[in-house]
């Protein structure tokens, strides 16, 4: 979950030296960080994102992203590496910038029609039936320790309305818009998988309301195309909230 005042934007963070070692590495900058300690870097043409310990598993991320980058706007993988319990997952730099930062926070509604639209394009891109992994209810289901949530849950599942193959983190800030107010691209993929559409969805609509305030979810369906579905709305929330 990312919280309205992006708390998530580092400041004073000492560089790794995976990344200090990386051409151009005397100039990284960190441009984020994730809920598990994960940083990423903006160096001259590529991006780099380092972790330590096993909250986030980028080799993972590395093999969706090739994947995916046959279809759609993704960074290209220049490298990957593990050393001890580090990892290093270096990107070439795409155009566009975080749909939750200068300018587009700024221009709420059309930036939340933009997320919609781009995340309908995104779904309608990527194949379903060639995709290796999936993001389904049932695997999610079986991550989730506390068993009285788990069968809850499990209960309330609405079904399938449409398959596609999902980003798996659609939050506000894993889109980038380019200069024209389209999105140009996305990024952290590493839940990528098939399942619901309203798995995305919902999360996203969810997001902007902790990005750019209440009163834009509306925008993120239009953009999308679609009229609401308050019940799989609900519950992929739920999902997302208990996962």
């Amino acid at each position: 979950m990312i919280p309205s005042d992006l708390s998530f934007l580092p400041t004073d963070v000492e560089t790794p030296a995976m990344v200090g070692a990386l051409p151009g590495g005397e100039r990284a900058e960190a441009v984020w960080q994730n809920m598990v300690g994960g940083l990423t870097f903006r160096l001259p043409g590529i991006h780099a994102k380092w972790q330590r310990g096993a909250g986030q598993d980028l080799a993972r991320e590395a093999e969706r992203v090739r994947w995916a980058a046959r279809f759609v706007t993704v960074p290209r993988v220049v490298s990957f590496e593990r050393r001890g319990d580090e990892q290093l997952l270096v990107t070439e730099t795409i155009p566009g910038t975080s749909a939750v930062l200068e300018p587009w926070d700024e221009r709420p509604r059309a930036s939340a029609h933009a997320l919609g639209a781009g995340l309908r394009a995104f779904h309608d891109a990527l194949p379903v039936a060639d995709c290796p992994w999936t993001w389904a209810v049932t695997d999610r289901l079986a991550d989730i320790a506390d068993l009285a949530v788990r069968d809850r849950l499990a209960a309330a599942d609405p079904g399938i309305s449409r398959l596609v193959v999902c980003h798996g983190d659609a939050c506000a800030p894993n889109t980038l818009l380019g200069s024209d107010g389209r999105a140009s691209g996305h990024v952290d993929l590493g839940d990528l998988g098939v399942g619901e559409l309203w798995a995305d969805l919902a999360v996203l609509a969810m997001s902007v309301t902790w990005n750019y305030g209440e009163g834009y979810e509306e925008a993120v369906y239009e953009g999308y195309g679609i009229e609401p579905d308050p019940v799989r709305i609900a519950f992929f929330r739920d999902l997302w909230n208990a996962g």
